[in-house]
């Protein structure tokens, strides 16, 4: 879930990627035997309030890597914003990670170009624990109803590309609890 336990920091390509298919633009997409938890998302907003993970368990959760200063993540923001409203009534969340940013600067930029919340990284620990290099961003990650991280993007997106990989994320039915089995 979004406060498992086990994190991905320090994880390559070598790791938990291995498993998964990348796509001719780069995506890379890891079927659902292979996902990885998704690392705690338990963390401060830009407006000084606590995220509660926990107000996110089933859904499936976009979350996007962004910095004020970084012109690609200017030019994504309304690609991101019409791919949220789209696709938030089929039970997705969006919530941006800002990274090496002052909240200022943050909170202006994201005035008028989403309405979805974003949590303050200044120290790029998310980034880090979600293995997105502060200097690689924007990056997009889709987080399943599980918690497991299904697409890593590490580069801008476009609704087009965006909306087809959520949707299909969404329309997963969560695993059924582990306990059920043994009745």
């Amino acid at each position: 879930m979004l406060g498992a336990a086990a994190a991905l920091a320090g994880c390559t390509s070598t790791n938990w990627e291995a498993d998964c298919e990348t796509t001719a633009q780069g995506v890379i997409e890891c079927p659902v035997e292979h996902r990885p938890p998704s690392p705690d998302l338990d963390a401060e907003l830009l407006d000084g309030t606590r995220f509660d993970p926990a107000g996110h368990r089933g859904q499936v959760v976009v979350v996007n890597f962004w910095g004020s200063w970084c012109p690609p993540c200017r030019a994504e923001a309304a690609d991101l914003e019409a791919t949220y409203q789209a696709t938030r009534d089929q039970g997705v969340a969006f919530l941006g990670i800002n990274i090496k940013d002052e909240r200022d600067k943050a909170r202006a930029f994201e005035q008028g170009r989403v309405t979805y919340p974003s949590l303050f990284d200044p120290g790029s620990r998310l980034a880090l624990d979600f293995d997105i290099p502060p200097n690689s961003i924007p990056a997009t990650i889709i987080v399943d109803r599980d918690g497991r991280i299904a697409v890593v993007i590490r580069q801008a997106v476009r609704q087009e590309g965006l909306q087809p990989l959520v949707e299909r994320v969404a329309t997963e039915a969560p695993a059924p609890p582990a306990d059920s089995a043994d009745g």
